[in-house]
């Protein structure tokens, strides 16, 4: 990757300062090591005095070397930052260079023109939004985190976050992630490819109509795996059977595999059928549509392919924020990749699982973020998104 980009030489620069501290950080996809070091940095026409960063010495994996960018610039909270390290736009705001404690993107999804798109440090620019932006409180600093509400599939609500899920706007991820259950039930509708789970099949085969006589009962949802004997209670959902220590997770992985996997094809399966009651389908429908499902379970953090041909029947899928249904059309949520008849399409949604209590978790990636301009409210500490423009 060294090779390949841009370097910085600290004997080149007179502002240098020497630290080195030694740095490691693992991304969702690839890691760097290096060490700390202090330098003036140069953003747009600020310049931010003493600014820790880390230089890179290690970046394996391929991510970094086919990756257009030379570093990265992180804008979450310093509760997050390696080694608290003061984030460039801390000092931004304590160096008085900014007027306001706001950030805010605008990403260009047009490829055919010069501009990818704007960050404003200090403020909002009114070109590129249209209305007013709906804002959120952050729930936890770290990421850009707050509550989102329930995900709708063709303006039908799927009732998965119903009662609340966590989310994070991130400007660093490409694509839309969320939980496996709900991912599956989008990849379903708008035809993306998937791979086959034998132990979902069984389980749906052997469970499945007990599932549904046990929801149409109002058996309390929560409590259904655990009932017929797939996961056990802790009081609040499914826990697997497998029971995990912290210094023995792998092997703990290995071993009891199979009582994960059945737990989770359980709990997917109640998420599945519930949507399905909620639109008065028939027993029969609702048996085979869970079991299409168990079909099209998106490879994990892979990516799904869609028909190019197939865009205008998709769905809209939409997500709820702050009250509000933010939609995201089919030529939005797919990326088209080529041109012409070479073009291949893919689902903009990958498949992530955060345990609770931090999950489950959606990321709000640049699919997202394409759609809808997004405000970063450090000073009230709250994220907006209005439609971009």
């Amino acid at each position: 990757a060294c090779l390949l980009h841009p370097k910085y030489k600290s004997s080149r620069s007179s502002t240098y300062e020497k630290n080195g501290k030694a740095a490691a950080i693992h991304y969702g996809t690839g890691a760097i090591a290096g060490f700390f070091s202090n330098d003036a940095v140069t953003v747009g026409d600020l310049v931010v005095k003493d600014q820790e960063f880390i230089e890179a010495t290690k970046e394996p994996g391929i991510t970094f070397v086919v990756a257009k960018f030379d570093g990265i610039l992180g804008l979450g909270f310093q509760e997050i930052s390696v080694g608290k390290a003061a984030p460039v736009w801390y000092n931004m705001l304590k160096q008085g260079l900014i007027k306001e404690p706001v950030f805010s993107f605008w990403l260009n999804r047009n490829a055919d023109e010069e501009e990818g798109g704007e960050l404003v440090f200090g403020g909002v620019d009114p070109n590129h939004f249209k209305g007013k932006h709906t804002y959120v409180p952050v729930t936890q600093k770290g990421y850009w985190q707050f509550d989102m509400g329930d995900v709708l599939i063709g303006g039908a609500p799927t009732g998965f976050c119903e009662s609340g899920c966590s989310a994070i706007a991130d400007s660093g991820t490409s694509l839309l992630a969320g939980p496996t259950t709900i991912i599956t039930m989008i990849n379903h509708a708008i035809g993306a490819a998937g791979v086959v789970s034998q132990q979902c099949k069984t389980v749906v085969d052997q469970y499945g109509q007990t599932i549904l006589d046990l929801l149409l009962s109002e058996t309390q949802p929560k409590k259904i795996c655990s009932q017929i004997g797939l996961c056990t209670f802790d009081g609040t959902r499914g826990v697997s059977m497998g029971i995990e220590s912290v210094v023995d997770k792998e092997n703990a992985k290995l071993s009891n595999g199979v009582g994960d996997a059945a737990c989770s094809a359980c709990e997917m399966a109640v998420v599945w059928i519930q949507s399905q009651l909620r639109q008065n389908m028939t027993q029969e429908r609702i048996l085979n549509y869970v079991n299409e499902l168990c079909e099209r379970l998106p490879s994990p953090m892979g990516e799904s392919a869609v028909d190019c041909a197939q865009l205008s029947t998709m769905p809209t899928v939409s997500l709820t924020i702050g009250g509000k249904v933010f939609d995201l059309a089919p030529e939005e949520y797919v990326l088209k990749v080529g041109e012409g008849p070479v073009a291949q399409c893919i689902s903009g949604f990958i498949a992530l699982d955060v345990a609770p209590p931090r999950g489950p978790l959606w990321i709000l990636g640049d699919v997202f973020m394409g759609k809808y301009h997004t405000v970063f409210d450090f000073g009230n500490e709250q994220v907006g998104f209005a439609e971009a423009a």
